[in-house]
């Protein structure tokens, strides 16, 4: 039969949160696993201690929390505060306090839990010296690479290839590479290969000639004459039909093109930045890109990381798409609160960052404050939060060494295990430490 109060224990060193109890007389009897990570300090080194000498709270200068709640008999709760940590630093907190009670009711003590919110007000604080390259945030490490690529190719026309998952931004990469080129004074022309029919993509980029096709009414020069010395942007580039990628494949290897209808070869001058959310591979073996058009538009690739693999660049995408979107609305919305930031960070983001612009957009609209609050947040953002959380107890209760296995499975590519779990990586992250200290 295990012993109740080692098992007691047990549950209150598996919470994330600090937790410390104190007797009548304001000594620490109890110390968690959570506080010892945020405090600093061994459990041994507290136990039997006055609270105030260990915890060193703003409010042990002026009242204590265990002392308000005495005097007021009602509990605190998310009160902020600071307190002092064993190497002397301050952290920010946000903690709880409540009488604690024996059998018979009578005042035994007080318990006090605190989170740490230090590393999620340092990256608030960051936040005012957000910059971004030409319209894109990305702070990351990832992000980072591909702006240094973008400046290392400016003063070349090689053709790029830019993949990346729908909303991911590929968009704003090829507006990028345009303006950091030395064609950024000549014309910058967009095509989306998606929305046109079949028959008239042709049409639209090469042009055609009177009476070529039913509504040819009047020659008509094509999207690549118009870009003629500039730049051509070809999203969706695997949705073009096999015959048009033919002459495509044309243009990139000589220069040339024909007019729909039309028999003269004309010349062209046009640098190609192509973009899919088509993973290629699979796009080839289908037989929906042509593997020769393949390799000559990823002569230079990009691959943007979907956003879920970007968890650090969250926080400063959700300030800029709030002060965007502030000034959009005439809302005075300029902050966001600590737990609806959090959720944004565990959250999955299928949509990437087209999703979070539009959940921002939302929240803004909502609120009626200047702070945004989980309240103020769409509704699929908090439920999926649950839902990971379940999925972590359950995890957890039914076999955690299949997280192992899993991860061997996968070759310990977290990105993948999170994937296969359908949670966030930030969650899977927490996993894992957890594991590291059973």
């Amino acid at each position: 039969m295990p012993d109740k109060k080692s098992f007691r224990d047990d549950i209150l060193d598996s919470i994330e949160e600090g937790l410390l109890t104190v007797d009548k007389s304001f000594k620490v009897n109890f110390f968690n696993r959570a506080a010892e990570q945020i405090t600093g300090y061994k459990r041994e080194e507290v136990l039997g201690q006055f609270c105030k000498y260990v915890f060193k709270c703003e409010m042990c200068e002026t009242k204590c929390p265990i002392g308000i709640i005495l005097e007021t008999g009602n509990g605190l709760y998310d009160f902020r505060s600071s307190i002092e940590v064993k190497d002397g630093s301050r952290k920010q907190v946000k903690l709880n306090a409540a009488i604690l009670k024996n059998g018979d009711k009578d005042p035994v003590g007080g318990v006090i839990s605190f989170r740490d919110l230090s590393e999620l007000e340092a990256l608030k604080k960051d936040l005012s010296s957000t910059s971004s390259f030409y319209g894109i945030i990305g702070h990351g490490k990832e992000m980072q690479e591909i702006f240094k690529l973008i400046q290392e190719i400016s003063d070349s026309d090689t053709t790029v290839l830019i993949q990346g998952e729908s909303g991911t931004g590929k968009e704003l990469i090829a507006n990028a590479i345009q303006a950091t080129s030395r064609r950024k004074a000549e014309a910058f022309v967009k095509v989306n290969c998606s929305v046109f029919p079949e028959n008239l993509l042709a049409s639209e980029l090469f042009g055609h000639i009177k009476g070529s096709f039913t509504d040819a009414v009047k020659d008509r020069p094509g999207r690549f004459e118009i870009a003629n010395e500039g730049t051509i942007f070809l999203d969706e580039i695997a949705e073009m039909p096999l015959q048009t990628q033919v002459q495509l494949l044309r243009i990139l290897q000589e220069g040339t093109f024909e007019r729909v209808g039309e028999s003269i070869t004309r010349k062209i001058d046009v640098r190609v930045i192509a973009a899919t959310n088509l993973d290629v591979n699979e796009a080839i073996k289908k037989r929906k890109l042509r593997e020769d058009l393949f390799y000559r538009l990823n002569v230079i690739p990009i691959l943007i990381p979907p956003l879920r693999e970007r968890v650090e660049d969250i926080p400063y995408l959700v300030k800029h798409f709030i002060t965007d979107y502030s000034r959009l609305y005439k809302k005075e919305t300029e902050d966001i609160s600590n737990e609806s930031l959090q959720l944004l960070i565990n959250y999955t983001w299928p949509g990437n960052v087209r999703e979070l612009e539009n959940v921002i957009e939302y929240a803004v609209v909502r609120s009626k404050v200047t702070t945004i609050e989980i309240e103020n947040l769409p509704l699929n953002i908090s439920s999926s939060t649950e839902a990971n959380k379940e999925i972590v107890k359950e995890f957890k209760r039914e076999n955690p060494s299949e997280l192992i296995q899993l991860l061997e499975k996968n070759k310990w590519n977290k990105t993948k295990v999170a994937e296969e779990l359908g949670i966030g990586r930030t969650t899977l992250w927490r996993m894992l430490k957890k594991l590291e200290k059973s």
